[in-house]
């Protein structure tokens, strides 16, 4: 039985008997045993278990897990305390500092954001070592797909902060107009300087917040 909790234990609790789900746990427990999977098994669900549903202020959408040893560990664009800064997470730091002027914090460890109401949610949760998007087309996007639905259908406004094409294509299941989207190229190398860099998202995200009457985030690590 998984478990979250939290809010999601209710939520969710349907979508893990669905037959998709049946396979995909199939699916998993075969990788597990037989190849290096990451993020570490017990670290699958921690955006959901860090950030419940009546919390969410924010969604920051990634594709799926690093898939080099010690990094993922369930939160998007995280890596645990100690890890090197994969570069699309040094680069998110250059544009908060940009933006709000927060210096680069030492450690990659987002997980302050998360519990400040940032759901730091990968659209695949697992991945083999070594080998990106390897566990697409598995079963995780349906239910992170059923997520971003749950979360849209929300009255409380959100903001969605989509990264890259894989986040933008996400796009159309937001159609509450309650919501802001946030849009811009990914953090990566290969495309940060296209539209990533000066795309104030910090800023904007907590001025979308405040002007719904809700409190801003704090980025700072």
């Amino acid at each position: 039985m998984i478990k979250f909790d939290n809010e999601w234990d209710g939520i969710l609790f349907d979508e893990f008997a669905k037959p998709y789900y049946q396979r995909l746990r199939e699916f998993l427990r075969g990788e597990y045993a037989a190849r290096t999977v990451y993020p570490p098994m017990n670290d699958i669900f921690n955006a959901l278990r860090r950030t419940s549903y009546s919390v969410v202020r924010a969604v920051l959408l990634g594709q799926d897990p690093y898939h080099g040893a010690g990094q993922a560990h369930g939160l998007c664009f995280s890596v645990r305390v100690g890890v090197p800064l994969p570069p699309s997470l040094a680069n998110i730091f250059k544009e908060l500092k940009s933006d709000l002027g927060v210096a680069p914090p030492a450690s990659g460890d987002l997980t302050a954001w998360a519990e400040r109401g940032v759901l730091l949610l990968n659209t695949a949760l697992t991945v083999r070592a070594g080998e990106a998007n390897s566990h697409r087309g598995q079963g995780w996007e349906i239910f992170t797909d059923e997520i971003i639905k749950i979360l849209n259908d929300r009255e409380m406004p959100i903001a969605f902060i989509l990264w890259g094409n894989h986040a933008r294509a996400k796009r159309g299941l937001i159609t509450n107009p309650q919501h802001g989207v946030f849009e811009a190229a990914h953090p990566s190398p290969l495309s940060a300087h296209n539209g990533f860099f000066g795309c104030r998202h910090f800023s904007r995200v907590n001025d979308f917040l405040t002007a719904a009457g809700l409190r801003p985030l704090d980025w700072r690590l």
